[in-house]
């Protein structure tokens, strides 16, 4: 494993990362992610507009955050869904706050972000049901949030990105696009890149694990709702942008449902970001790459979004 200067760096100051006080390991791994993002993201971006929202469901509400881009009007506008990761347990507004910043100032479009409900207190399905119940509401409330509802698309990192795959089987044809970034496409952790990586960088087997059983109920295992490389049916599924990293446990696993999701005809565009190790769009203080992906995932957008009139 060959590692640039700058990700040395960065994991240098990974493994200084000391959450403070964690009362468990659930507890350790979620300030983890909150002091990476933290520190590593970089100078977050201004944008027009921020609102938060509580979506009222019969039994919880739904948090979501909306970012309106600079130098847009609110009225008409095109609109991203965007799926957090966290490995299903951790993650939320601060922990992607500066990437959906950038992303809502470069593709132009609303960002809706859901902060859906995590594991282990909400185990499958509750976080998929949040991020549809989410789309859905942003479909029905597209006129009040001046929102264009033929122009929504979605975008999920990580396990969000697993989340993203599911959703898209279900109520794709109402999006546009989708983008999945490094995405936990299999709870086996069993492929060749896993056993590279199995103790990281970023991420290590052991951590997995515990994060798939806090996840999935044992009832669950072979849901391929839950586990998107046993989708079969991705006939609903718009255009995909899967990017992936070099260095990354998961990497195999996205390769692999990227050969599936080609092979059942999706419109589907593949992107590797060599040297690039697992949360890398955290990482934009010090990594370049991640304005890259951004931009990449701008003109993904715009693309399928018709949005020919703005340029990226």
């Amino acid at each position: 494993m060959q590692l640039t200067p700058k990700i040395t760096q960065i994991l240098n100051h990974l493994e200084r990362i000391q959450p403070f006080n964690p009362q468990d390991s659930l507890d350790g791994a979620r300030k983890y992610l909150e002091t990476m993002s933290l520190q590593l993201s970089g100078k977050k971006e201004s944008v027009a507009m921020i609102e938060e929202l509580e979506i009222q469901r019969e039994s919880h509400q739904i948090p979501v955050r909306i970012y309106r881009p600079n130098g847009k009007d609110i009225q008409n506008s095109s609109a991203i869904i965007y799926i957090h990761g966290g490995w299903f347990i951790a993650g939320g507004y601060e922990t992607h706050d500066a990437v959906v910043r950038k992303l809502a100032n470069k593709t132009g479009s609303v960002v809706i972000f859901v902060d859906y409900r995590l594991a282990p207190e909400h185990p499958f399905p509750a976080g998929l049901n949040d991020s549809l119940d989410s789309i859905k509401w942003v479909m029905e409330n597209a006129e009040s949030l001046g929102i264009d509802p033929d122009k929504i698309g979605i975008i999920g990192d990580s396990a969000g990105a697993a989340l993203a795959t599911a959703v898209s089987t279900q109520i794709g044809k109402h999006l546009k696009f989708q983008v999945l970034i490094y995405p936990a496409a299999d709870n086996q952790l069993n492929s060749k890149s896993w056993e590279t990586y199995e103790n990281g960088p970023v991420l290590n087997k052991q951590g997995g694990i515990e994060a798939w059983d806090w996840y999935l109920p044992k009832e669950e295992k072979d849901n391929a709702l839950a586990i998107p490389v046993l989708i079969k049916d991705f006939k609903e599924t718009p255009p995909t942008l899967i990017i992936l990293a070099e260095h990354d446990p998961l990497l195999d696993d996205g390769k692999q449902l990227s050969e599936n999701m080609k092979n059942a005809g999706v419109t589907l565009t593949t992107s590797l970001y060599k040297d690039m190790v697992h949360g890398f769009m955290h990482m934009g203080e010090i990594l370049e790459e991640v304005q890259s992906a951004i931009g990449e995932m701008a003109v993904f957008a715009h693309r399928n979004l018709n949005s020919v009139e703005e340029k990226v």
